[in-house]
């Protein structure tokens, strides 16, 4: 009985990690800035991103488990150094990604108690740093996971009954909208299951042991599971800020996602939006560091050994950056950018490697699947290439 409910555990708190990774400052900003610009049509682009996302992380996450390999291990077996392209661009992403996760962080706690933001960061920091000290690390993962996800989907509610959303519109624009951005659906599709965040609930799976065919149904409802908490998340924001926009209040330039919660709560509001963007911030730190380790574990066995100190030391290196230079937005917009190559190649060799018997054995990976993994692998490379252009462009 404790092996399943352990396991039960560990499944949902694999799907949070993976919202809750998704979910952080950026997510935010991005939600609001896009309601701002497409309005009640938003909702459509939101609407084509879960099901993409659904589509990228059942065949990522089925793969993972049969083989009962890592990311970095099955790229290797696919193209001899491949996986340790893919591990340098997780890793080098999951950094300076990391380093704004914990600014945001540090932004939430300066809400909450008004302090200075880099001391926030670092208190913020140590709490994370906390759960991985703990023996029982991975299991405080899942439950921390877990609860800041309901936190956070618990206050946004409150939030969008207090800016009063045109309902009627937000669906009607939903299936028929006015305006479509493609760019905002590649954007949305990177944000949520982009650069680490493809991976790290199935490494956490992994590192489990929940992999295999007996529990192919588990895993494939955990990457769902994932998917709809975040984009649970993402529609009651998205809610929020329409409630604003409707009523013809501009976003904030500085800050656009705390726009709904000061317009619906007044100054309660910048406090419970410090409490929103700290909790999506700490669990981005903590499932940053997690998976962008896990794609070290198997190039050194010191490392797999350690590895809960290797998690310590990316959230010190990543806070101490912060704390003593700050966010670096150069390196940040730059890396962002790259990092919409690791979906599409990421996505190439979990397509190849389901194909491959001295990887998944007599497994048959569903045509379905296959086909629309291959199809989003194609639109997400050449819309990757076409932004990465007119970066370097403009």
């Amino acid at each position: 009985m404790k092996n399943i409910t352990t396991n039960r555990s560990a499944i949902l708190g694999a799907a949070f990690l993976m919202a809750t990774s998704a979910v952080g400052p950026g997510f935010l900003t991005q939600t609001a800035t896009f309601t701002e610009k497409l309005g009640a049509s938003f909702g459509f682009v939101i609407l084509m991103s879960i099901i993409i996302d659904i589509g990228v992380q059942l065949n990522v996450w089925r793969v993972i488990s049969i083989s009962k390999m890592k990311a970095q291990q099955l790229a290797n077996l696919v193209l001899p150094g491949m996986g340790y392209v893919l591990a340098a661009l997780i890793i080098m992403g999951g950094l300076a990604f990391n380093i704004g996760n914990i600014g945001g962080a540090g932004l939430g706690v300066q809400s909450v108690f008004g302090i200075n933001p880099v001391i926030g960061a670092i208190i913020s920091g140590v709490i994370a740093v906390g759960i991985f000290l703990s023996k029982e690390a991975g299991s405080l993962v899942d439950k921390f996971a877990q609860m800041m996800g309901f936190v956070l989907i618990a206050l946004i509610i409150y939030v969008v009954f207090n800016t009063n959303p045109p309902f009627g519109e937000a669906i009607a624009r939903t299936v028929s909208p006015d305006k479509i951005d493609a760019m905002a659906i590649v954007t949305l599709v990177g944000g949520t299951v982009g650069g680490y965040i493809t991976f790290s609930g199935a490494h956490r799976l992994i590192d489990a042991g929940i992999t295999g065919r007996e529990n192919l149904p588990a895993v494939s409802k955990s990457s769902i599971q994932g998917i709809l908490a975040a984009s649970i998340i993402r529609v009651f924001l998205f809610l929020a800020c329409l409630g604003v926009v409707t009523a013809g209040v501009p976003m904030m330039t500085d800050n656009p996602a705390l726009t709904p919660f000061v317009h619906g709560l007044g100054d309660v509001g910048r406090i419970i939006f410090g409490v929103v963007i700290w909790a999506a911030s700490i669990t981005s730190v903590i499932g940053c560091a997690y998976t962008s380790v896990s794609f070290m574990t198997n190039f050194h066995a010191g490392i797999a050994k350690h590895s809960r100190y290797f998690i310590i030391g990316f959230i010190a290196i990543s806070t101490l950056v912060f704390a003593t230079i700050g966010k670096p937005a150069q390196v940040l917009v730059l890396v962002g950018t790259l990092n919409g190559l690791v979906l599409p190649i990421a996505l190439v060799v979990i397509l190849l490697a389901a194909y491959r018997k001295n990887i998944i054995g007599d497994y048959k990976h569903p045509v379905w699947m296959a086909v629309f993994g291959w199809l989003v692998a194609i639109a997400m490379s050449v819309l990757s290439i076409i932004t990465i252009y007119k970066y370097l462009a403009g």
